[in-house]
């Protein structure tokens, strides 16, 4: 599982330099968590989470704080979760998650995308069931077992748990977020996360190469250059 969020997270690295295409989806997405979970971060620990990456991605304080009073004030834009799915090359799955006001624009677009680079939209629930929802959490460790029966005693269902060079990766059921982070921080007191996020995991990665290989990028590429895309998942490994 350990190579999911990595593939995640150099994509996205992609766009980085984008930087007001990547304020407007940390806005879009603070909005809808502060608006759906409650606009204190003490309290809403998704929100927490997803404010503390948009500070090392260099979102500027007043970006998120707006985002934050318009959840607050119960105004500004309607926006609601769309998902799409779909096949890349050599049939590897792909999870588009976007938040959008308009959505016959966005499935539209995300069409669009898939025909162009020569890929495969489709129906709901084609590529999900290979999929797992968790919630990913890496940090500087390296005694794994205490960290796995701490989750334990917490009633946590740890779903798997990797340490590699100096580093613990903790694989949780997306629902349980909150509780998982809860007992690693009462744990490990002042933790800092190198990955704390809710992803799609692939049950099984697909090798690609050669031609395969632009395909999806191209594909991964239009699709981050959408304004309503938020994440993009895919099974393939490189």
């Amino acid at each position: 599982m350990g190579r999911a969020y990595q593939n995640r997270k150099e994509s996205m690295a992609k766009t980085s330099n984008q930087n007001a295409r990547v304020y407007s989806k940390y806005s879009r997405e603070i909005y809808i968590t502060a608006k759906s979970g409650g606009s204190d971060p003490a309290g809403n620990l998704v929100l927490r989470s997803l404010i503390d990456r948009a500070k090392k991605d260099q979102v500027p304080s007043h970006v998120i704080q707006k985002a934050i009073d318009k959840a607050q004030g119960g105004g500004g834009e309607d926006f609601s979760t769309a998902r799409y799915e779909g096949f890349g090359p050599n049939n590897t799955m792909v999870i588009v998650d976007c938040l959008t006001d308009n959505h016959n624009r966005t499935f539209g677009d995300v069409r669009v995308c898939f025909n162009k680079s020569k890929n495969k939209l489709g129906g709901q629930g084609s590529v999900m069931h290979m999929f797992d929802h968790c919630a990913i959490f890496v940090f500087d460790g390296d005694d794994e077992e205490a960290i796995l029966e701490a989750l334990m005693m917490a009633d946590i269902d740890v779903t798997d748990i990797e340490s590699e060079d100096g580093k613990i990766t903790v694989f949780a059921p997306h629902t349980e977020y909150g509780k998982a982070k809860t007992a690693l921080m009462d744990l490990l007191g002042d933790i800092e996360f190198d990955v704390d996020e809710i992803q799609f995991v692939p049950q099984e990665t697909t090798p690609i190469s050669g031609e395969d290989v632009a395909t999806l990028e191209k594909l991964l590429e239009m699709l981050e250059d959408l304004e309503d895309v938020q994440a993009v998942y895919h099974s393939a490994e490189f």
